[in-house]
């Protein structure tokens, strides 16, 4: 039986119940009539129930996923969506810098290698609770992380209560690792060149829709991405696409897709920030929509930094492009001062769920970009410290890692300056299901993405 994940109206309705009271709507009464009826709560970590329901509940669940999008916010003015209100609510917007010198060339294969280390780092404990990922490294003696996972000398007991990632682990255990495996990751920051090379960095919303249309298969996509794509090709347009019935467009998606827009903005932040709103807003709104910014921000000025522990200046660039009143903003705030204070990062991840783990899914955008910022300020963005604390505090691992990765090797300089344990696995090869990139290496992804860095007008850049 095949259940498509991350569609099925019966398995939304228990998402949107959650989103709608993170957001300041009051979906009491709705989630009464679900309840009720006999319909059931969202799926724990899968993308869908085992079974399919009724067609009765299937029906009302399309019906109440309606009436939850009508109510009102109460939190609508101090969280906006659209940029100029954004703006208006940032008294600090940042300016670019005074005529930044471009990065090289192997600053960017450092940032494309640390996004993929990271990644990595990251695949096989993927949707694991915090405890069992804390047992797991600590099984192989890997705790405090430090290295790839491993499955040798973890015991069977161990693995039944706590299985790697059914996908990942084949590809990227440390006795399995041949080159960079294939993920939504790397995936789209592969989109985002090819949206630049086309259209220059006064493309569109529109724009990236088309593009999705026209180069990533529908199975790539999860959460909200699989959503909007849904909804374009039911015919509903953007910016439409990230609200119609899509529980996840404040989860994590529109982050991982905002690493180019940083990279080829070097010391204009601004800049980045508004480049990542116009890819984002096709699948996300308000929070989801700011972590992007923030990631795209804090890139940008970390691309222009001269030493790692620069971190702290970069973070706090990104919060200036995030309406300060936001949930985003008050848990990044709070997930830096615990950073600051605590010296065992156990403590801080152990905070950080305190706060967020009972009320926000595991892919949810806020608590994600919080656990990134105290990841980054912890290790005072030296790069195997921000991957392995990423990754070790939980919640959607690969993708926490990949973003700590990319910026703390922005940071770091050079591919020479990441340990060789990180990178030799990778081979300078990426598998890909994007264009024609499969195989391509990160020293060619380096110069494409140079050749892009202030990038006005269109063109059709050459493919690997």
């Amino acid at each position: 039986m095949l259940r498509l994940t991350w569609v099925q109206p019966e398995d939304l309705i228990g998402h949107e119940l959650r989103q709608a009271a993170l957001d300041g709507r009051e979906p009491s009464r709705i989630a009464a009539r679900w309840r009720a009826a006999g319909g059931r709560e969202a799926p724990l970590r899968a993308g869908a129930s085992p079974e399919p329901t009724s067609r009765y509940l299937r029906t009302l669940a399309e019906d109440l996923l309606d009436e939850l999008a009508d109510l009102p916010s109460r939190l609508a003015d101090r969280e906006p969506t659209d940029l100029a209100r954004i703006r208006a609510s940032c008294p600090s917007w940042p300016a670019p810098a005074a005529s930044p010198a471009a990065p090289a060339v192997s600053r960017y294969e450092a940032a494309w290698l640390g996004r993929a280390v990271g990644c990595l780092l990251g695949k096989p404990v993927e949707k694991l609770p915090l405890e069992g990922i804390r047992l797991l490294a600590t099984a192989t003696g890997n705790r405090p992380l430090n290295s790839y996972f491993t499955a040798k000398g973890v015991p069977p007991e161990l693995l039944a209560a706590h299985p790697w990632n059914r996908r990942s682990a084949p590809t990227s255990l440390a006795e399995n690792i041949d080159g960079m495996p294939e993920d939504d990751d790397l995936n789209y920051p592969l989109l985002d060149l090819l949206l630049l090379q086309r259209h220059g960095r006064d493309f569109t919303t529109t724009d990236v829709a088309r593009l999705w249309l026209d180069e990533l298969p529908a199975g790539r996509t999860f959460t909200a991405e699989r959503v909007a794509y849904r909804n374009l090709l039911l015919g509903i347009e953007p910016p439409h696409t990230a609200r119609h019935r899509n529980p996840f467009r404040e989860w994590i998606g529109a982050l991982i897709r905002a690493d180019v827009h940083g990279w080829t903005n070097p010391g204009d932040p601004g800049a980045a920030a508004e480049q990542a709103h116009r890819d984002a807003t096709l699948t996300h709104t308000a929070n989801g929509v700011y972590a992007a910014m923030f990631t795209a921000a804090v890139v940008a000025r970390a691309a222009v930094a001269t030493a790692p522990d620069d971190i702290h200046t970069c973070l706090r660039t990104g919060l200036t492009v995030v309406p300060p009143r936001s949930r985003l903003a008050e848990a990044v705030r709070h997930a830096v001062q615990l950073a600051r204070v605590h010296e065992d990062f156990d403590t801080v991840v152990d905070e950080l769920h305190a706060t967020h783990a009972d009320t926000h899914h595991w892919v949810h955008a806020v608590p994600n970009t919080a656990l990134i910022a105290a990841a980054l300020t912890h290790a005072d963005g030296d790069f195997t410290g921000s991957i392995c604390r990423a990754v070790s505090g939980g919640w959607d691992t690969d993708s926490n890692g990949a973003t700590a990765g990319s910026v703390a090797a922005l940071l770091a300089g050079s591919p020479a300056a990441l340990p060789d344990r990180w990178t030799t696995p990778l081979k300078n090869r990426l598998a890909t299901s994007v264009a024609d990139f499969n195989g391509t290496g990160f020293d060619a992804l380096a110069r494409l993405t140079h050749d892009l860095t202030h990038q006005h007008t269109p063109r059709e850049a050459p493919r690997p």
